[in-house]
């Protein structure tokens, strides 16, 4: 059973200048994609700092919005060939968007991963070092040609368990001041990726801005690190969700790996500084649902969501977006529900 919430501040949205994207970008139009991979940093040549880029066959547009897909694995193991992230970039390839799947570097001892903190902040600053170069790639990339048909204001980033955590931290840490400095003094380091929170991956001269992130069973650290200045997001999560816990625990469950706090504890944090998001709940569903892609009905559900969520944040529809705070109102749908919820703040 579903508990009633009450006095939560959601945030109503209203979107104008449907139907500018030309029919793209919501449902599959394209039968085929092509896959190619590249080395995206200038810096390392090697195969954590890889990406496969997947584009429609047959399509001529040249200026398509691009989503980032990050894969799981405790950012000990994992990559972009794992069948979620050839599942969801041919999905949003057929939509029309570019669809990337990237790896970024991660620990090479799961064991201290597992036990020692600074191994983990240590990890996750290098992986999110790694994505920004990538993002930076693509505008210089842009600059240069645009050999792949993207629109540089027009970049989103997703992902799965670690991939998702990723993605959030990215965009959401935002200055070297909010990392703590006790225990351990993370802010130091940030000396291991170059003294910046942009990272020492290159494409230096680029911006590393997202507009938006999609979150499968994702979560933040900190709660803090939430701010008015953060994109918009969208959360496919399950409640019985103890790997990154739907609400706040530790990560994999193991008292020595950081705190992750998933949906359930983000939202209000979100709808609070008036950012915009929208939440899918799998009622009792655990961790695993998306590994398997397009095999469990629940991730290509997670698909079609996030795809109707990013739809009106693109480019080509022009969005204005206007906030307006309603008390004590809940958008729930279905209801009643018996597997599956959808909270939405807008």
């Amino acid at each position: 059973m579903i508990k009633p919430l009450l006095s939560l501040i959601m945030i109503s949205y209203s979107i104008f200048s449907y139907g500018q994207c030309n029919g793209r970008y919501q449902t599959e139009i394209f039968n085929t994609v092509s896959v190619s991979t590249v080395n995206y940093s200038d810096v390392y040549n090697d195969s954590y700092h890889k990406m496969d880029i997947y584009t429609p066959d047959g399509d001529t547009v040249t200026n398509r919005p691009v989503i980032i897909y990050l894969h799981g694995g405790v950012f000990t193991t994992g990559n972009k060939n794992l069948p979620d992230c050839v599942d969801f970039c041919t999905a949003y390839a057929k939509k029309g968007y570019v669809a990337i799947s990237a790896n970024y570097r991660l620990s090479s001892n799961p064991v201290l991963f597992a036990l020692d903190t600074e191994e983990q902040y240590n990890t996750v600053l290098k992986s999110v070092s790694d994505i920004k170069a990538a993002v930076r790639y693509l505008r210089k990339g842009h600059d240069n040609g645009n050999s792949i048909g993207i629109l540089p204001d027009g970049i989103f980033l997703a992902g799965y368990s670690a991939g998702a955590v990723l993605a959030i931290h990215l965009d959401y840490l935002d200055e070297i001041s909010d990392l703590p400095t006790s225990p351990i003094n993370v802010q130091d380091l940030v000396s291991n990726i170059g003294g910046s929170l942009e990272g020492d991956a290159g494409n230096n001269g680029y911006s590393s801005e997202v507009s938006g992130i999609v979150s499968f069973a994702g979560g933040i650290n900190n709660l803090s690190w939430i701010d008015s200045n953060d994109k918009p997001i969208v959360f496919v999560h399950g409640t019985n969700d103890f790997t990154v816990n739907y609400n706040c625990g530790p990560g994999i469950n193991i008292p020595t790996v950081l705190n992750l706090c998933g949906m359930n504890a983000m939202k209000p944090a979100l709808d609070n500084t008036d950012i915009l998001n929208d939440t899918m709940i799998y009622i009792n569903g655990g961790h695993g649902w998306a590994g398997t892609g397009h095999a469990n009905p629940l991730f290509t559900q997670a698909v079609d969501f996030s795809t109707d969520f990013l739809y009106p944040l693109l480019p080509c529809n022009n969005s204005s977006v206007g906030i307006s705070e309603i008390e004590d109102i809940i958008k729930q749908y279905p209801n009643p529900a018996k597997d599956i919820v959808h909270y939405s703040s807008g």
